[in-house]
């Protein structure tokens, strides 16, 4: 099982940036994929979450309105869309995947390493 997340930068406040998570290794049709980052000196936090086969979506309220978490089924990848990013977007985003919805790091057993996005004011 494999989850590979990229597609982080340096972007200023007001922009935007994409993220990806190629996932490989198991079928994750029936299961959930989250975005989840982690600041400095700040513990992990949920961003996102989706469920591959329906598409439901869940957001944390820090980031309702602004990005947008997809998934192209045939690419076996998830998105994180992140538009009106704001310095406190700072953080290293991590993918994972569980079985149910969770906001809780510990509650996910797949995980993708990091991808850093820095948002310069």
């Amino acid at each position: 099982v494999q989850l590979q997340a990229f597609g982080g930068g340096l972007v200023q406040a007001g922009g935007s940036l994409r993220l990806s998570c190629a996932a490989s290794g198991r079928t994750f049709s029936s299961y959930w994929m989250a975005w989840f980052r982690q600041a400095p000196g700040k513990e992990r936090e949920f961003v996102a979450s989706i469920r591959w086969n329906s598409g439901s979506t869940y957001y944390a309220d820090s980031v309702k309105g602004r990005f947008t978490i997809s998934r192209d089924n045939a690419k076996n990848t998830m998105y994180l869309q992140m538009n009106s990013l704001e310095s406190e977007d700072t953080a290293v985003y991590y993918c994972a995947a569980s079985r149910s919805l969770r906001v809780v790091q510990s509650e996910y057993p797949y995980w993708g390493q990091g991808t850093q996005v820095t948002v310069s004011s």
